[in-house]
């Protein structure tokens, strides 16, 4: 895909559909483990794994937002159009990828009991989340493999292979779900093995894409090394990405913690309609993640007036639909949360969520996405200062001050606009800022060359 040419609307679209729909797949492994256990389980087998799901986020998003990083370097090259550049990347990544991924596994194996207890998760339900958190750590290599390899394969334009993979590996899961937990009578740990499952077939197809790579994008195993100039621009660009996810994800955690003190039939209501929450985030980002990987190329090309255009048709598009998805989603509310539950109070309990949280995503539009063309320009700190402050910082203080005062679902799920509204005001100012400082950047260099 020719990035630093032509429109921009039909290219972002090209690259944001099928990231969403792998993104959206992605979040249907644990979507799955979800439903199965909910509807031939019960309802604490389901509170154990939505539990989960903070926790993971928690400990994952740093080394996510290292594949950020990885894909803006590699956009970059692209852009700069240094073939040795891109495969230094290439290849520092996937090492990247798996020493992470062996890292998160061990972490999550011994500290499993620790991290789930401090969350204040409920007794009847502990032993459970504690097997299903084990087990679906210690498939964490592959789950960094697959996240660094489809980074490197966006830096081009291709999201498509990501999609067709996580297309395949999404029905391995819903059938190993299905066989562990009917045939075998397995509980949790069924559909925890069955996700390690999927996500092996994921990477490691991934990986196969890229050892049948054409120039400098392919893999070769000979070749796997760490170089120190390309891991320092990934850390550069990826460690405050990450920080930033791990940041939201601690906010994320205590806001876990305080609906675990509202009992195991919130708990369950709050994972079912996360799920819904999660697909429209990932909607949301994929947008993100296209602007980001554009906005690289093209500032690798010094065309900053083309980042801007890029980041306008990237509003535009990503706010209309996120509008017309959260609308779709709030209006049919009741018959998808009873995809996971039969429960009807588990179902009423969700709807409130899903109410509030789809209210106002339009507002995470400009956040995410704004965030997202300013690491593509190598801000990249600037966002992640701004969200921990601005979006986590608020809701740290809402769980400890306002949710005390009245103690209800309701009251705790008010803070997710009510952050987003926060840091987008704030990253918006920021964002002109730095606009104002290339645009003069730019004109000295010009008058510099005449």
């Amino acid at each position: 895909m020719d990035m630093l040419n032509g429109s921009i609307w039909d290219k972002i679209l090209k690259m944001a559909i099928p990231l969403a729909a792998s993104g959206i797949l992605q979040q249907l492994f644990n979507a799955a483990d979800i439903a199965v256990v909910g509807q031939f389980v019960g309802g604490s087998a389901l509170a154990a794994v939505g539990a989960n799901s903070p926790v993971i986020n928690l400990l994952v998003n740093l080394f996510v937002g290292l594949s950020v990083g990885a894909n803006v370097v590699i956009s970059t090259a692209f852009g700069e159009r240094s073939a040795r550049s891109i495969s230094r990347g290439v290849h520092t990544s996937i090492l990247v990828s798996l020493l992470s991924g062996v890292f998160l596994a061990v972490i999550g194996v011994v500290f499993a009991r620790p991290i789930l207890e401090f969350i204040s998760t409920p007794s009847d339900i502990l032993e459970q989340a504690i097997l299903y958190l084990r087990i679906y750590f210690v498939g964490m290599p592959f789950i960094m493999l697959f996240n660094f390899a489809a980074a490197v394969l966006r830096s081009k334009g291709d999201t498509r292979r990501p999609f067709y993979v996580l297309l395949v590996s999404g029905a391995v899961n819903v059938a190993f779900n299905l066989f562990f937990v009917l045939v075998c009578k397995m509980d949790v740990e069924g559909v925890a093995i069955a996700t390690v499952i999927a996500n092996v077939v994921s990477s490691v197809s991934l990986v196969y894409f890229l050892m049948h790579e054409v120039g400098p994008l392919k893999f070769e195993f000979w070749k796997l090394r760490i170089t120190p100039f390309i891991f320092k621009r990934i850390v550069h660009i990826g460690l405050p990405a990450g920080f930033q996810g791990v940041v939201f994800s601690f906010s994320n955690v205590c806001i876990q913690s305080a609906i675990n003190s509202l009992g195991s039939a919130t708990i369950a209501a709050s994972a079912a309609a996360l799920n819904y929450e999660y697909f429209i985030f990932f909607w949301l980002s994929s947008f993100s993640a296209a602007c980001v990987t554009i906005v690289s190329q093209n500032k690798g090309a010094n065309n900053i007036p083309r980042c801007r255009s890029v980041l306008r048709w990237t509003l535009l598009l990503n706010g209309i639909s996120t509008v017309i998805i959260g609308a779709l989603m709030a209006l049919f509310a009741r018959p998808l949360l009873h995809l996971f539950t039969s429960d009807a109070q588990i179902v009423e309990i969700a709807v409130i969520r899903l109410y509030i949280v789809m209210a106002l995503e339009i507002v995470n539009v400009f956040l995410d996405n704004i965030s997202a063309a300013l690491r593509g320009l190598g801000h990249s700190l600037a966002p992640a200062v701004i969200c921990a402050v601005g979006v986590c910082g608020v809701r740290i203080v809402w769980v400890w001050t306002v949710f005390p005062c009245y103690r209800s679902f309701k009251a705790l799920m008010t803070v997710y606009p009510v952050s987003w509204t926060v840091a987008g005001l704030v990253i918006v100012g920021m964002y002109f800022y730095v606009i104002r400082k290339l645009n003069r950047a730019t004109l000295m260099n010009l008058k510099t060359s005449k």
